[in-house]
């Protein structure tokens, strides 16, 4: 793991890591609980293809998701690094998750996804949004009506203190260049 990226004096980073984890699964949990047929789930896929911008991890967020790549198959793991170095020179919009096979719509990493993938489509934030417009759809059309979201402020607030921030591809040239890789 690249613990010298973590935040300076504290051990406990990747425990609290865990912690905000098992906290956002109890919420989709939940939400999936009163909404059997949400959306989001493995084979979907959208959220992956429409990102904004490349996905900006924590340097704890990183170090949890280092050893799930170091772990993959080598052909796989040159495909993604393909796919870093692309959209690392030409990130335009909309981005591809570089970690998407893209022939199962699932996520390469899965157990081991940032806090982003984990919130999207289950967490609002103020003022911005549901994000994937089949939600938005379902919400305009007052099927969700009921639905308690999550609240990503809050996460936002909890990730800040899990050290800096990053692009993903920023943390994977690292890690390549590392010679870990």
């Amino acid at each position: 793991m690249m613990r010298t990226d973590l935040p300076p004096g504290d051990a406990d980073v990747l425990t609290r890591l865990g912690q905000l984890h098992a906290d956002i699964d109890a919420r989709v949990q939940a939400i999936r609980a009163e909404a059997p047929a949400w959306l989001c789930g493995k084979g979907c896929g959208g959220c992956c293809r429409r990102l904004a911008a490349v996905p900006q991890l924590t340097a704890t967020e990183w170090a949890f998701l280092q050893p799930a790549l170091a772990a993959l198959p080598s052909a796989q793991l040159s495909a993604i690094a393909r796919a870093m170095a692309q959209l690392a020179a030409h990130a335009a919009r909309p981005v591809t998750c570089p970690l998407l096979d893209q022939a199962s719509d699932a996520c390469t990493v899965y157990a081991h996804r940032p806090v982003a993938c984990r919130t999207y489509g289950f967490y609002a934030q103020r003022d911005k949004g549901l994000y994937c417009g089949d939600i938005e759809a379902q919400v305009a059309a007052g099927q969700l009506a009921d639905v308690v979201w999550g609240n990503h402020d809050a996460i936002d607030q909890r990730l800040a203190q899990l050290g800096e921030t990053r692009a993903l591809t920023d943390w994977f040239a690292r890690w390549q260049a590392s010679a870990a890789f």
